[in-house]
């Protein structure tokens, strides 16, 4: 049986198991309906002509865990951001661990999707926010008629967030070949501010794959800064789609940091709804290998004197392939929108590929917007300055490359992510060198 029989077929034996309220039943069967007709997206599609899923496809995916499994912190430590203080919630295999999670309802909800599915005090929230800015495609409805379990997040008006959230997806292995689709719901009314860090890990070897779906809010001068860490073994494959709507004079960054796993689609939707909006969207991939990341991004000039900044990075070695469409659209009526994207690439090898795709439409007349993208290898000349005052080829090349994605990394307002993502990519170029950008 094909993956989509499977799923469409096991929708109805879960929907019974589920316990939420009515509202949400009628999103989930209309969603279902929607994977049916659409299916799994194909290269024919012009948003996926660079990305084909049927090399993931083809595994029998286990669709819910059989059993659960235990895992204990020190054997994770390495993944959390261990050295700050943190709110936590943690998933097993899909399912909620309340030994490793450290959530709080003390003046802000930081708990669970399946809480907040199915409790009443919540269902005002879930009817004004809930599958409100995820778009109808395939994969995003499914995530939608399976959604169960994931973060829920609500940060009420004038409240700073005082520690950063970590929401981490482990999977052990239980099963030969497993599918996750966490559901995670942000909301941050007038005023708040927070951070927010993300990450899916694989234990072991076995295949799995996450399509993940991610909506955030950020309402009148909210603030929201959100790092992926994607660092996952060459088994797992990672689906994620991140959707925004932004309110008037609120600020919201997404980091991407790619460096692992056997394929990545980050789908990365900003819309702005207001005036004086500002969206960053900033990414550094480095792989190897046959990986494959692709970032498609988009950012929707709604109204008027609006800022918009993507700086994407990447550097590919082997066989490995990278993606960036990235689209920036202005409306007739978002006059003085300035935007601006930029994707940068390195190749370090001959068979190593990236297809790049910048786009504007732009249907105002009074705006500044620019867009661009170079291809390239490491600069000759800078190596054979650095080799002439003694720096080994294998450091010299490393420096070189730090310094390109070094503008990236100036952005990350949380230090310790700062270092770990530079300890990471060192790691990845296979040196050592002894400081932290």
């Amino acid at each position: 049986m094909e993956l989509k029989d499977k799923l469409v077929s096991s929708y109805m034996a879960f929907e019974d198991t589920v316990d939420v309220n009515s509202s949400v039943h009628d999103v989930r069967d209309k969603a279902i309906e929607i994977f049916e007709d659409k299916g799994f997206p194909s290269k024919r599609e012009e948003d996926w002509k660079y990305t084909s899923l049927k090399s993931i496809l083809k595994h029998d995916y286990s669709v819910f865990p059989k059993q659960e499994n235990a895992i204990e912190y020190n054997d994770v430590k390495k993944y959390f951001i261990h050295d700050i203080d943190s709110y936590k919630i943690i998933f097993i295999d899909g399912k909620y661990s309340s030994h490793l999670s450290q959530t709080t309802h003390d003046g802000i909800d930081i708990c669970l999707m399946s809480s907040a599915l199915s409790k009443p005090k919540y269902q005002l929230i879930i009817e004004n926010y809930f599958n409100k800015v995820a778009t109808k495609d395939g994969l995003s409805s499914l995530n939608t008629a399976f959604s169960k379990e994931g973060a829920y997040i609500h940060v009420p008006k004038n409240k700073l967030v005082q520690k950063p959230i970590q929401i981490i997806h482990f999977s052990t292995g239980n099963e030969s070949a497993l599918m996750l689709q966490p559901r995670n719901l942000i909301v941050v009314d007038e005023n708040s501010h927070v951070q927010i860090i993300e990450r899916h890990q694989s234990l072991t070897e076995n295949p799995v794959l996450t399509n993940s779906v991610t909506e955030i809010f950020a309402n009148k001068r909210a603030i929201v800064d959100y790092y992926k860490i994607q660092n996952d073994k060459q088994s797992a494959s990672l689906i994620d789609n991140t959707f925004i709507n932004q309110k008037r004079e609120s600020h919201a960054s997404v980091h991407t940091f790619s460096f692992g796993g056997k394929l990545t689609r980050n789908n990365l939707k900003f819309y702005q709804n207001g005036e004086r909006i500002d969206s960053t969207l900033n990414g550094v991939t480095i792989i190897g290998d046959k990986q494959h990341v692709d970032h498609n991004t988009l950012v929707h000039h709604i109204e008027p004197n609006c800022e918009s900044h993507q700086d994407y990075k990447g550097i590919f070695r082997d066989q490995s392939t990278g993606v960036f469409n990235g689209k920036v659209v202005v409306n007739k009526e978002a006059q003085k929108t300035n935007a601006f994207q930029s994707n940068n690439n390195i190749l370090l090898s001959d068979k190593a590929s990236i297809n790049s795709k910048p786009q504007l439409e732009i249907f105002a007349d009074d705006v500044k917007c620019s867009h661009g993208c170079t291809i390239g290898q490491l600069d000759e000349s800078a190596m054979f300055y650095m080799r002439s005052r003694g720096i080994p080829e294998k450091e010299a090349k490393a420096l070189l490359m730090f310094a390109f994605s070094n503008n990236v990394l100036n952005s990350v307002k949380i230090p310790e992510i700062k270092q770990r993502i530079t300890k990471i990519i060192a790691n990845k170029l296979g040196v050592n060198l002894g400081f932290d950008l």
